[in-house]
C-alpha cells in the first residue's frame, strides 16, 4: 500500500477535488472555478493526488484534463477494512470476557 495516498487524503482541499473528479474529468482550471483556490494552488493539489496514483492527466490539444484513478482509494479502502475488522474481533473478545466476569 501507498502512504501517498494517505498523506494526500489529509488534506481536506484535495479530498474536495476527488469528489469533483468523481464527477468526471475536468480541467485546473475548471476546478479553480468551483474553489476558492487559484489554479496554481489546485494544480499543486493535483500534483500530490498524481504522485499518490490518485488523479492521472490526460492531454487534450491545449488543455490537460484530470481524472480520478480509483485503484489506490480501492487499495486504501481494503486496508481500512482490514483493521476495522480486527479491531472489531478484538472488542468482541473483549465484550465476551467481561460479561462471563462475575
Amino acid at each position: 500500500m501507498n502512504d501517498a495516498v494517505f498523506v494526500a487524503l489529509a488534506d481536506p482541499t484535495r479530498r474536495l477535488l476527488l469528489q469533483r473528479l468523481a464527477m468526471g474529468p475536468t480541467t485546473a482550471t475548471g476546478l479553480s472555478l468551483r474553489f476558492p483556490l487559484t489554479r496554481q494552488a489546485v494544480v499543486k493539489h493535483l500534483g500530490t493526488l498524481e504522485g499518490a496514483g490518485m488523479v492521472a492527466k490526460e492531454r487534450h490539444g491545449r488543455e490537460v484534463h484530470y481524472r480520478l484513478e480509483g485503484a489506490p482509494l480501492g487499495e486504501a479502502t481494503a486496508w481500512l477494512t482490514k483493521l476495522s475488522s480486527r479491531w472489531e474481533q478484538r472488542l468482541l473478545r473483549l465484550k465476551r470476557f467481561v460479561e462471563e466476569q462475575p
